[in-house]
């Protein structure tokens, strides 16, 4: 009986682009570690942005690949946004925190957090920041270049989107490595909401970025109203 013959080419085509993200992403971890845990490297965000514009320029074809697209719907979009946020929110201060804090000592704010309350100037300071820096910035950084890359591994596949995501939200987790031990936790569960948003969204990064900035949005305003 007649089979197909192998496809050498394809098939070392394919391991030399799994290595390739298998590279970005260990380089990518370092970075991010580099910076949070060792304080060896500048703030991680910018450099990934940056490495991951021009990966995904180079190989995918651009900012769509990594999921800045206009999504097929965006009401249903906006709702899988706000629903993770509420999620988020809720879980982290009636499950996720408490738990956190019975083993450590509550999480270290930001520098800029003793400014915020009560203060116009400095709470619209930081939520400038919350929706360029951090909304943006890190969910093009962990979800839309670390995370894909993460999938490259596994082709691509469910299983291997679920599984990079669950990496990068630790890794997300460590970034906030100055909060201590109760903020990674925190910031892990965070990371885990953000790339559930992703992927649920048909892997756009709007999804998870809009939650983000409503996920700090909060918390910015509980700063400034003097709720937390």
């Amino acid at each position: 009986m007649w089979a197909p013959r192998p496809d050498p080419i394809g098939l070392r085509r394919f391991a030399s682009t799994r290595a390739l993200s298998c590279v970005e992403l260990i380089v990518g971890t370092l970075i991010g570690l580099g910076h949070n845990v060792v304080r060896v490297l500048p703030n991680e965000v910018p450099i990934l942005v940056v490495i991951g514009v021009l990966s995904f320029r180079l190989r995918d074809g651009g900012w769509s690949a990594m999921g800045v697209r206009r999504p097929h719907s965006w009401p249903r979009l906006l709702g899988i946004a706000i629903a993770a946020a509420v999620i988020a929110l809720l879980v982290g201060e009636l499950i996720v925190g408490p738990i956190a804090h019975n083993f450590w000592p509550s999480p270290k704010m930001p520098g800029m957090a003793a400014d915020i309350p009560g203060n116009p100037r400095a709470a619209l300071k930081a939520l400038l920041i919350v929706w360029t820096f951090a909304a943006f910035g890190e969910e093009v950084a962990y979800r839309g270049y670390l995370l894909v890359r993460g999938a490259d591994l596994g082709a691509r596949s469910t299983p291997a989107w679920w599984i990079s995501m669950l990496f990068v939200s630790i890794l997300f987790g460590f970034g906030h490595y100055y909060k201590g031990p109760a903020g990674i936790v925190e910031s892990t569960f965070s990371g885990l909401v953000l790339g559930s948003a992703y992927l649920l969204a048909g892997r756009n990064l709007w999804a998870s970025v809009i939650t983000h900035g409503l996920i700090d949005t909060a918390g910015v305003a509980a700063l400034f109203f003097g709720l937390s």
